[in-house]
């Protein structure tokens, strides 16, 4: 066959695409283009019980037509302003020497993306870190130079450790002398949403106080772009919750959303991820790691390793409702 027949001869054979190519190959898919649902817009879908709050101030900016990212940003900061949260903003836990240090990213679907961590004194590690993103040609500041930027943007100063958390660090301090902090399916309640506006762009954004009783100067998943959370306006967003260090080995949020490019539905690109990180982290039993997804038709899903974990979801089909999602050790799925 000549070089123009065999030109001739790859035209006229269909074209298969990502979901075609891996049926061809036998690889289960969750979903076909076909039969896919008609676009929700606008959505919402946050962590935790704490995430109602979140998804109504990330929702109204949302109906009002505002963007995916500002409407991220509004969401997250009604959970650190929230005192009665400990694990994120004012009110989080402190590390092990007593300093509150918190750690925040935020990303839109264009790959945008700032982020801080191990920042002490300020309300909102959320929008220092959009100013990272908008006023600095980096990613991510730390520490005090995370700080010292803050305050040059106009953010002030302020007291995170209230006085019942500090008696309980006390207590903490005087019962466990070698320092160690408590890894538990209850210690990692860290905010992450995902945002899809009636433009159809997509954003997330993830904030926390990091684990109880840390280390000082240790980070997390949180602030970690492709760990805490990940954005491709192609495709969709994803984030995670739970302990850290095993969503970060797994790259869990970028694991997510590029199993949903391969045609996966939220849901079970969230089991696949969940997966690669028990492969990953021998003592999977005894914590806890969680995804939540959302792609651009405006789909959700979610699944963890341990069953105490839910998020909540805000679209024109679901009011603002908790959603328990499958997961590993009950075998729910």
């Amino acid at each position: 066959m000549s070089t123009a027949d065999r030109r001739r001869f790859l035209r006229q054979l269909p074209v298969l695409g990502v979901a075609g190519t891996l049926a061809a190959c036998g690889t289960e898919q969750s979903t076909t283009q076909e039969h896919l649902p008609p676009t929700t817009r606008p959505v919402v879908v946050s962590t935790w019980q704490h995430g109602l709050a979140a998804n109504a101030a990330a929702y109204a900016v949302l109906v009002d037509g505002g963007t995916a990212l500002d409407a991220a940003e509004a969401g997250v900061r009604v959970t650190e302003a929230d005192p009665a949260v400990r694990t994120v903003g004012l009110g989080g836990r402190p590390d092990r020497d007593g300093i509150v240090t918190l750690d925040a990213a935020i990303m839109d679907g264009a790959g945008g993306c700032g982020s801080v961590a191990a920042l002490e004194g300020i309300l909102h590690p959320i929008s220092v870190a959009r100013r990272v993103m908008e006023a600095t040609p980096h990613v991510m500041l730390v520490g005090d130079g995370a700080q010292q930027f803050a305050l040059a943007q106009g953010f002030t100063l302020t007291d995170l450790l209230l006085p019942e958390i500090e008696e309980e660090w006390k207590i903490w301090q005087r019962d466990n002398p070698g320092y160690r902090p408590p890894i538990n399916v209850e210690n990692h309640d860290t905010i992450g949403l995902l945002t899809l506006d009636q433009q159809g762009n997509l954003a997330a954004a993830c904030t926390t106080s990091g684990a109880a009783y840390k280390y000082h100067g240790r980070v997390g998943d949180s602030p970690l772009i492709g760990a805490g959370l990940y954005v491709d306006d192609e495709v969709g967003a994803a984030t995670a919750t739970g302990w850290g260090e095993a969503v970060i080995r797994a790259c869990g949020s970028f694991l997510v959303v590029e199993l949903m490019r391969q045609g996966h539905s939220p849901t079970e690109a969230c089991r696949l991820a969940v997966e690669r990180v028990i492969a990953k982290n021998p003592d999977y039993r005894s914590i806890q790691v969680g995804f939540i997804a959302l792609d651009k038709l405006g789909r959700t899903g979610g699944y963890c390793i341990q069953p105490d974990f839910d998020y909540a979801v805000y679209s024109p089909q679901v009011d603002n409702q908790l959603v328990v999602p499958p997961s590993k050790l009950t075998g729910n799925e």
